[in-house]
């Protein structure tokens, strides 16, 4: 049973708005993967929901922008940002983790938006959109305002959203994937339709001649509170052969996550799969940039 007050099912981005000032502890609604679950569970049993599920004109696709960007819309699904000619063409390692969130019937009804409006950190492809360092637009009763994502984790299931503020853009810029190659890795403790115990996204610029990290970005889902980068071991890595930066990302990475014991999984058992992961995410990465590991 779904213990719910009401829902109003906006009629566009501004409607939406102004159902949230009028009820400020409306939760919001899109494809309803993770928001039914928690009224089903109790957790927000009794809530009054603003949907903006039908806002698909609004806030659904992928495009390129004229300067290069990719611009993706909120109400994207995981089906489609995996499908998605332009994500394939300029982010596929977002589309790769796409498609490893939960089962086939959630990748057609979960959003891109909702897995980083949850806070979550195990979300699949939140890890990613840390790496590619996307900037998350959000529009509110003052106006739109840009939010780089390394600010938007404020906790455990808190972003940085004010009240009446909806996401209705996530934009990763062109200078921000041109030039990289991508791996995600999700481990889970089944091969398909569970969450993630560990989630590592590598992404590499190698040197011309295939044979250095130029530069590297590192993300983490489950590996500390909220989806982080490991910047000290990315500034470490700049400028190792390709073989030793794969050797030592994964030592280097140790100094920088902080996962916890659940029972999923035991820290020391996220430690070891960061050290692992991380290596193999890096050489994989290095491999789809055309480097011979």
């Amino acid at each position: 049973m779904y213990d719910i007050t009401s829902i109003y099912q906006a009629k566009s981005v501004d409607d939406a708005i102004e159902a949230l000032q009028r009820d400020p502890q409306a939760i919001v609604i899109a494809g309803g993967t993770d928001v039914l679950i928690k009224i089903r569970e109790g957790k927000d049993a009794g809530c009054s929901l603003v949907s903006i599920h039908e806002l698909k004109e609004e806030l659904e696709g992928v495009a390129l922008a004229p300067n290069g960007d990719v611009e993706i819309g909120p109400l994207t699904t995981f089906r489609g940002c995996t499908f998605s000619d332009v994500i394939r063409g300029t982010v596929p390692v977002l589309g790769e983790a796409a498609d490893m969130a939960g089962g086939p019937q959630l990748r057609a009804a979960g959003t891109l938006g909702g897995n980083l409006c949850n806070g979550i950190t195990s979300a699949d492809t939140a890890s990613t959109q840390m790496a590619f360092g996307a900037v998350l637009r959000v529009k509110g009763p003052k106006g739109e305002r840009e939010i780089p994502i390394d600010q938007w984790y404020k906790g455990v299931g808190k972003v940085a959203l004010e009240p009446g503020e909806l996401l209705v853009k996530i934009v990763i810029p062109k200078d921000h994937y041109e030039g990289w190659s991508g791996h995600y890795i999700k481990y889970a403790m089944r091969n398909a339709m569970d969450i993630a115990t560990l989630g590592v996204s590598c992404l590499v610029k190698l040197s011309a001649d295939k044979a250095r990290v130029d530069s590297l970005r590192l993300a983490f889902g489950v590996a500390g509170p909220v989806p982080f980068r490991c910047l000290e071991t990315e500034k470490a890595m700049a400028g190792l052969p390709i073989g030793e930066a794969i050797e030592k990302i994964g030592a280097a990475a140790l100094a920088e996550v902080n996962p916890r014991d659940s029972w999923r999984a035991s820290k020391a058992f996220r430690l070891q799969l960061v050290e692992e992961l991380s290596g193999r995410a890096l050489a994989e990465a290095a491999r789809k940039g055309g480097a011979k590991v």
